[in-house]
């Protein structure tokens, strides 16, 4: 199991805290580093979401062609966003089922406020979604990483003992959290264990390619 300290950070000295933030940097790269967990612990995640109460499952918005958003965009208008395509919508069902076709009966469905997670969320057909605006991506401006990550870690720990919660968020926000670069997507589903997250194990359902 990964553990990572979220709030190190915040605690080290100024010599310490340099180097806490070039791992953190490694660790936003899509390479090696993170490739070697990517497959691991498909299984032992979905038993934790079908037996344990209290597992959470933080997934990335289904896929959205592109990176980031375009100049000019708001929050609350989806015409100005990078929205899901209609392989983003079929991968966000076809996980929702995956949750049905095991039984695995889910608390709540949080969400960031951008688009295509809360579209992603409503599509996943799990239950009522609700906005959390501690999911809602720092893409474009890197310097919130810090401390939006402490505010969903407090969130996570907030959230009512024993229930399973699926969070929709974006990659950066994961990868903050937990150390993983997740595809479009994939869940990555964990426990808060104190000021950790605890990663449990990873699932990823790939979008249908094109024309199927």
């Amino acid at each position: 199991m990964l553990h990572l300290f979220l709030f190190a950070t915040s605690r080290a000295t100024s010599p310490h805290r340099r180097l806490v933030f070039a791992l953190l940097a490694l660790l936003m790269l899509p390479g090696s580093v993170i490739g070697t967990a990517r497959a691991s612990g498909e299984a032992e995640a979905w038993a934790a979401l079908s037996s344990e109460r209290g597992a959470i499952a933080v997934m990335r918005h289904a896929l959205a062609p592109g990176t980031g958003d375009p100049a000019g965009f708001q929050l609350g208008d989806c015409t100005t966003q990078r929205t899901l395509d209609d392989r983003g919508r079929a991968q966000a069902r076809a996980i929702g089922a995956a949750f049905r076709e095991r039984g695995i009966a889910v608390d709540q469905v949080l969400t960031s406020q951008w688009c295509r997670a809360t579209e992603t969320a409503a599509l996943l057909d799990l239950g009522e979604v609700r906005e959390m605006p501690e999911l809602n991506s720092f893409f474009a401006d890197r310097r919130q990483a810090q401390s939006q990550t402490q505010r969903l870690a407090a969130a996570i720990r907030a959230l009512p003992e024993g229930s399973v919660a699926v969070l929709v968020t974006h990659q950066v926000n994961i990868t903050a959290l937990s150390g993983v670069y997740p595809a479009s997507g994939e869940i990555v589903v964990g426990r808060p264990e104190g000021e950790m997250f605890t990663v449990i194990g990873r699932i990823a359902l790939p979008a249908p390619r094109s024309g199927s």
